[in-house]
């Protein structure tokens, strides 16, 4: 339980914080992105991507009067609950449009926003944790919400921001630096390494209970350390002396609801063998990578490899790797249909040419695709046999 005078002491600065800040450079995530009172409009990232700036962006052509603004972790509100939401809505006042920071902090928050809903208000809100947001909107609020992903900077987005031309070197700068806004501007590194610390112990450790920190935070730092290769829980939990591969899932699946990492399955027709197979691992970001694991010092190819899997994973098609004699990194699936198939390589050379293009060749003779495209560092070329074609396409141009 909260005061209403803490509550409304925290509206009143939280807005005026917000109508004064920069709205920052405009996303490509803008471009889709609606707001209507049909719909519940969700936008979902990992901390410090810009989800808030997304939304001062939003509200910056609308009158100071017609929209309320709320961000639940608010250090001041301390302790809101469910029972709270009547004291928060007559110091909102009655508008037209609501904007809700991270509000899946609050137990039973649906039914609150079910209420603003049903009354025909305009709704957007935030969160850093994707499953905790779709668990109460696919029980309360179904076919009702329209959900968005926003992602740190693209190498685009990165361009812009730093007044850079799209060429080796920008791109160089980026799989360095990766795309947090506020690394971007500061290059500070310990702000990545609190990042970290935010996500972990906010959105896992505390809101799971979590006793032994020191294990989570090894075990985030060893997946982190090993993007783009396969992984396997029970590796993990001899690794690290955990009880059992149950509780191993269960740690994996909260890093991935907090965008701190993401899993990708081998590819396989059949769902059993998708379920057991063994999974790659990608992270959110190539700067956040390197600022906190000491194994990509002088390893380029698998920080290129997570770029371009973030770049694929933003698609929102299904993404597989494809293993069979051969690898091939991505398998992108739509309806049901593989359309395309992905190798990444920083550097093509005459010692792992054959190794790249035999095992994408294979994943298109495997799929009956007629085309593929192997993406790298800085090299543009075509591969042709027989009706078969290989675009290779540089980072620059494909990004």
């Amino acid at each position: 339980m909260v005061l209403k005078s803490a509550i409304k002491e925290s509206v009143f600065e939280q807005k005026e914080n917000l109508h004064l800040a920069q709205p920052g450079l405009q996303r490509e995530s803008n471009e889709n992105l609606q707001l209507s009172p049909d719909f519940i409009t969700i936008i979902t990232g990992v901390r410090r991507c810009g989800k808030s700036t997304l939304l001062l962006q939003l509200i910056k052509n609308l009158s100071k009067d017609d929209y309320a603004y709320f961000n639940f972790e608010d250090p001041r509100i301390f302790g809101f609950d469910v029972n709270d939401f009547p004291k928060l809505e007559k110091v909102l006042g009655n508008k037209s449009y609501y904007f809700f920071d991270e509000i899946q902090n609050v137990d039973k928050w649906e039914l609150f926003i079910r209420k603003l809903h049903d009354n025909g208000k305009i709704i957007c809100l935030t969160g850093s944790n994707a499953s905790l947001l779709s668990k109460e909107l696919g029980t309360r609020l179904t076919g009702r919400n329209l959900q968005y992903e926003l992602f740190p900077f693209s190498y685009q987005e990165f361009c812009d921001l730093k007044n850079k031309e799209r060429s080796v070197v920008s791109f160089d700068d980026y799989l360095d630096i990766g795309g947090f806004p506020l690394y971007i501007k500061t290059g500070n590194q310990e702000y990545l390494h609190q990042l970290f610390r935010d996500i972990l112990f906010r959105d896992i450790i505390v809101r799971y209970g979590i006793r032994n920190s020191k294990i989570m935070e090894g075990i985030a730092l060893f997946l982190i350390s090993n993007v783009a290769k396969e992984y396997s829980l029970t590796n993990i939990k001899n690794t690290f002396g955990v009880g059992s591969t149950n509780s191993i899932s269960d740690y994996v699946s909260w890093l991935e609801d907090s965008y701190l990492i993401f899993t990708l399955p081998r590819f396989s027709w059949s769902l059993k063998s998708v379920a057991v197979n063994p999974k790659k691992i990608y992270t959110i970001d190539s700067g956040f990578a390197q600022a906190n694991s000491l194994s990509f010092s002088s390893d380029k190819g698998r920080l290129f490899e997570n770029a371009v899997f973030i770049h694929l994973r933003k698609r929102k098609d299904e993404l597989f790797y494809f293993k069979e004699k051969g690898e091939c990194d991505f398998v992108i699936k739509r309806k049901n249909k593989v359309i395309e198939v992905v190798q990444a390589c920083y550097d093509l050379n005459d010692d792992n040419f054959h190794q790249e293009i035999s095992g994408l060749k294979e994943a298109m003779d495997f799929f009956n695709l007629k085309k593929g495209t192997l993406v790298t560092r800085n090299q543009t070329d075509e591969w042709k046999e027989n009706e078969k074609q290989i675009n290779i396409v540089s980072a620059e141009e494909w990004f």
